[in-house]
């Protein structure tokens, strides 16, 4: 597949802004008003449709509200319910297809104010941001972008970010091993750019994942959130509502927002591609 380089100029802009506009939400309390649309665009330096599609992202995402004739305000906090097991534990094998990664922006710099809350470090500490296409059997499936502290992995080349998986990357090449995940799933749609990357139509239907990986010592040691089309995953839950005589086996297929391969984590939530996992489990 050959990336358009307008599509991906303009996600990699609504990105820069998104996040920008998240800083102000998480700085404020609901109800609180943010910039006009007006005063953002002179702050932020772009134009009202780039600042426009950001905000319209995060007013679907329940994050900010609309009120006509009064402005931007920050929205009501989500109820949140987290599904939780005494299964102790389970893995994610490999799933099917090939993955691949094809690299959209990748630079060394701060990590802001946002990030460098997320990671647990200092706004001038240096992280690497990574954003990619990622693929399956060359078809695209999702835009993931990446903040990885750059004093604890030194260096990340371009083929451990565009082929294999990167959590054995950060194991076998950097010494990282992963322990733990915190993720949250989140309903959106995409924008024009991001349908063009992600080869569907406009305001399709996709999922909002928001991850927090630690290491096996319990620092932070990747803030990634992706854009994964709606029209190729369905999440399954699996619930233990009373004990079994013998524990089932471990659910097959690929969790999106997590490379493939093996994965232990706490909450036994498996998720599959359609078309690339067949029959889910």
């Amino acid at each position: 597949m050959e990336i358009d380089a307008a599509a991906s100029g303009a996600v990699l802009k609504r990105e820069r802004v998104r996040d920008a506009i998240l800083e102000l939400v998480e700085e404020r309390r609901p109800g609180d008003a943010i910039p006009s649309e007006r005063t953002l665009c002179a702050e932020l330096g772009v134009s009202r449709p780039t600042l426009r599609a950001a905000v319209d992202e995060l007013v679907v995402a329940g994050l900010l509200v609309r009120e006509h004739g009064r402005g931007m305000f920050v929205a009501a906090e989500k109820i949140t319910q987290e599904l939780v097991s005494d299964r102790r534990a389970f893995s994610l094998p490999q799933a099917a297809g090939a993955w691949t990664s094809r690299l959209l922006e990748v630079r060394t710099l701060p990590a802001g104010a946002r990030v460098g809350r997320k990671l647990r470090m200092s706004p001038a500490a240096r992280i690497h941001y990574v954003a990619r296409l990622r693929l399956v059997d060359g078809a695209p499936m999702a835009i993931e972008y990446l903040h990885v502290p750059a004093d604890l992995v030194s260096d990340l080349t371009s083929e451990e970010l565009e082929q294999g998986d990167l959590y054995a990357h950060l194991a076998e090449r950097h010494d990282v091993r992963v322990s733990e995940a915190v993720q949250s799933i989140e309903p959106t749609v995409v924008t024009r750019a991001e349908a063009d990357l992600l080869d569907v139509p406009e305001l399709s239907p996709a999922l909002l994942f928001e991850r927090l990986t630690t290491d096996t010592l319990g620092r932070p040691v990747e803030y990634v959130h992706s854009l994964y089309r709606g029209d190729r995953y369905r999440i399954v839950s699996r619930l233990t509502l009373g004990p079994r005589d013998q524990a089932p086996p471990a659910g097959q297929g690929h969790h999106p927002g997590i490379p493939p391969g093996d994965f232990t984590t706490k909450d036994p939530v498996t998720l599959s591609t359609r078309g690339v996992v067949q029959d889910g489990m």
